[in-house]
C-alpha cells in the first residue's frame, strides 16, 4: 500500500485522485497494474502491458523489455536516451505507424521501453514493426536525431555505439524467432 499525506487530500477532494484513507489519515492507493507483474520471472520480450479506452478508441501499451529485471545490469542512461531518440524518430516517420504512435520512451527502471499505439493490438501484431525498428537502431551510424542543445535538454548524454549493440542483442536474443513465452507476461497465460 502507498500512503500519501497533506497535498494528496486536496487532490482527492478536487477529484484528481480516487482511493481511500487509512486510519492514520494517510491516503491509500491501489498498486498499479505494472507492479503486479512478477519481475523475478519476467524475461526480455514484447508484452501487452495494458489496454485503455479513450472514448471509443483503444490505446495499447507495450512493454518492450530488453533486459532481465533484477538479473542482469540495467541499461545506462546514455544508450537508453539514444534508443529513445532513434526509436521515436523511426516510429513517427513510419509509413504505417506514424499516425498511430502515441508515445515511445524508457521505463524508469531502465530495463526496457514503453510503446503506446492507437488501436487494439496483441504482442505478435507488432513483432515485425519491432524488428524493423531495432534493425534501424542497430544499423544507424549517423548523427543522432535531436542530439543538439536546441533540440534536447540533455543532448550530451548519448551513446550510439552501445545503442547499436543493445539493439543487436535484443534482435538476436529476443525478436528473431520470438516464442509465445516472450509475448505474454509470465503467469498470465
Amino acid at each position: 500500500m502507498l500512503y500519501f499525506f497533506d497535498k494528496s487530500v486536496i487532490l482527492v477532494e478536487r477529484g484528481f485522485i480516487t482511493g481511500g484513507f487509512a486510519k492514520n489519515g494517510g491516503f491509500i492507493m491501489e498498486k498499479i497494474a505494472s507492479f503486479t507483474i512478477d519481475h523475478i520471472k519476467l524475461q526480455p520480450g514484447v508484452y501487452v502491458s495494458r489496454k485503455d479506452k479513450v472514448g471509443e478508441n483503444t490505446i495499447t501499451t507495450f512493454d518492450l523489455r530488453m533486459t532481465s529485471p533484477n538479473e542482469e545490469p540495467v541499461m545506462n542512461t546514455a544508450e537508453v536516451h539514444t534508443i529513445e531518440h532513434l526509436g521515436a524518430t523511426f516510429l513517427r516517420n513510419h509509413k504505417d505507424y506514424k499516425d498511430k504512435t502515441i508515445y515511445f520512451g524508457p521505463m524508469g527502471c531502465r530495463t526496457g521501453f514503453y510503446l503506446l499505439l492507437a488501436g487494439d493490438y496483441e504482442s505478435k501484431d507488432i513483432v515485425p514493426l519491432m524488428i524493423e525498428m531495432y534493425e534501424f537502431i542497430r544499423d544507424y551510424k549517423d548523427e543522432v536525431p535531436g542530439a543538439s542543445p536546441k533540440d534536447c535538454g540533455n543532448y550530451l548524454d548519448m551513446n550510439l555505439g552501445m545503442a547499436n549493440y543493445l539493439a543487436a542483442k535484443y534482435l538476436d536474443n529476443v525478436l528473431y524467432g520470438i516464442g509465445e513465452d516472450r509475448l505474454v507476461y509470465p503467469g498470465t497465460c
